[in-house]
């Protein structure tokens, strides 16, 4: 069995880690319509950890991830800044330090692994991950990180939640709005810092993504919306360990960002209320009771022009007062007893007659619409 395995255990308990940390966090950067946020902060980890590494002179995990957290904190401060002291806007601003810090990341890169005695730092394994390098230490630095992040979360969510949604009136209440959004900001960071060794720099950014957006389409409260997010990551990870652990060859990091974007694209498309088949659906259904309204009404002043009650509208007056394609609606109409086909001057194609239910249910439209 894979879970009997030593490594695939730690792979999976450290996937599991970053799916619940990423999912939480993530939230409020998908809320916050700031998604390309943890793709920022991701690259800008980069030159964290390359100094990381210098500072420390090796592969020291502890002093990788607080470069990269310094590096995100210091990427978070830069855009800070340029928001409140420039008129760039707030994509602009994103990918300018993204494009920056990941220069300089590339820079230090290739600087290290220049040098005498450091060409195996290994250090070229954060772009992407490498899963299998994770040790039952790391584990705990990595669950540390994890609870700490999510107990600030629980804290403060009332604060977090007026902020996310409503920032002036968050501002009304007395709330540092401006820390507040710097905290979500060093949140998202956080984030990055758990998956850097899993998922990597480049992919990191989905994993911060996908499973907030997935778990969106299923709920409308921000509270069971964070519960759902850490639930499908923690899935994602698992399942993506799991797959690429099965199969010789298969990098963990793309697996789980893949199975995480996956989940995503199901959710878009299946989820009951927002799913693109759910929505497209109800409005098939809404389409179809229109033309049906229209058909009775239509039908029912006919009748009146008429002054008969029993007037046989002919198929072909239908199709010119709403367009071809009336007979679907007209043969839904009477299989509800609502209208019957009638024979009356054959030579001059199909007629139908409300019944005296169809009457009621024309009538009825009619008063709702003149109330409306």
């Amino acid at each position: 069995m894979l879970l009997s395995d030593f490594t695939v255990q730690n792979v999976a308990a450290g996937a599991a880690l970053l799916g619940v940390t990423s999912g939480v966090l993530g939230a409020f950067a998908v809320l916050r319509g700031q998604s390309l946020l943890g793709d920022t902060l991701s690259h800008a980890a980069l030159p964290g950890i390359c100094l990381g590494f210098i500072i420390a002179g090796s592969r020291h995990l502890p002093s990788l991830l607080l470069g990269a957290l310094a590096a995100g904190l210091a990427a978070t401060l830069l855009m800070f800044l340029l928001d409140h002291y420039s008129r760039l806007k707030t994509d602009a601003i994103l990918g300018s330090v993204l494009s920056v810090f990941f220069a300089v990341g590339v820079v230090l890169l290739t600087w290290i692994q220049g040098q005498a005695g450091t060409a195996h730092g290994g250090l070229e394994s954060f772009l992407f991950g490498q899963a299998a390098a994770i040790l039952r230490g790391d584990l705990l630095l990595i669950g540390s990180i994890t609870v700490a992040a999510l107990a600030l979360v629980s804290l403060f969510l009332k604060e977090l939640k007026v902020t996310v949604f409503d920032p002036v009136f968050a501002a009304t209440l007395g709330y540092p709005v401006a820390l507040i959004q710097a905290v979500m900001t060093m949140l998202v960071a956080v984030a990055v810092v758990v998956g850097l060794q899993l998922v990597g720099v480049v992919l990191m950014a989905a994993m911060i993504i996908a499973p907030a957006v997935g778990a969106r389409q299923w709920v409308n409260r921000l509270e069971h919306m964070l519960l759902l997010a850490a639930v499908l990551g923690a899935v994602a990870g698992v399942s993506g360990a799991l797959v690429s652990s099965a199969q010789r060859g298969l990098s963990t990091g793309p697996v789980v960002v893949l199975v995480a974007c996956g989940i995503a694209f199901f959710s878009i498309l299946f989820a009951p209320g927002r799913g693109v088949v759910w929505e497209r659906q109800n409005r098939w259904r809404s389409s179809r009771r229109l033309r049906t309204r229209q058909l009775l009404t239509t039908m029912l002043r006919l009748s009146q022009e008429h002054s008969d009650s029993d007037y046989a509208t002919e198929e072909g007056m239908l199709n010119a007062y709403m367009g071809l394609g009336t007979r679907r609606a007209l043969r839904r109409l009477e299989s509800d007893g609502l209208i019957k086909h009638v024979v009356h001057m054959p030579e001059e194609g199909s007629h139908w007659m409300l019944t005296g239910a169809g009457r009621e249910a024309a009538e009825r439209v009619l008063r709702e619409l003149g109330r409306q």
